[in-house]
């Protein structure tokens, strides 16, 4: 294994150990929940096909998170302005509430971890974190999937 796959081993596998250790601790609403309510905030109404497409998961599964966010009174169908035949999902004000709930406990939970956690040089180089990952995430969006480049 060269250096870079090393190390990209290392962050995949921390990283995702974050993800899970933050979800968990922060007692936050379930993985479905969270990253469909993430998608309808951030892009807006979404026909379930599209939702499914982008978290990578069954139409069915898919219908099924949707019908639990119905129940919660976090989303709400509405008639697809593009398409008269089809619905397309929003997020609804209680929706919206759960999820900066959502996000809150989690970034509390995470700044109190770097605080009691990290020494002031740590939290100073992990402040500069951030700005890496967000251009290796730049990096993605620029890439051809099929092309390892």
């Amino acid at each position: 294994m060269t250096d870079h796959e090393h190390l990209a081993e290392r962050l995949r596998t921390s990283i995702g150990g974050l993800v899970r250790a933050t979800r968990t601790r922060a007692d936050a609403l379930p993985p479905p929940i969270a990253q469909t309510l993430g998608l309808l905030d951030r892009d807006g109404e979404a026909s379930i096909a599209s939702l499914a497409q982008r978290r990578r998961v069954r139409h069915q599964s898919q219908s099924r998170t949707v019908k639990d966010l119905e129940d919660l009174g976090y989303a709400a169908r509405r008639a697809n302005p593009h398409d008269a035949r089809g619905r397309v999902i929003a997020i609804t004000p209680a929706g919206r509430a759960a999820l900066d709930r959502d996000r809150r406990a989690r970034r509390d939970w995470l700044a109190a971890a770097i605080a009691t956690t990290l020494a002031p040089a740590e939290q100073a180089l992990l402040a500069e974190l951030p700005a890496l990952l967000d251009r290796l995430t730049a990096h993605a969006a620029d890439t051809d999937p099929a092309d390892p480049r």
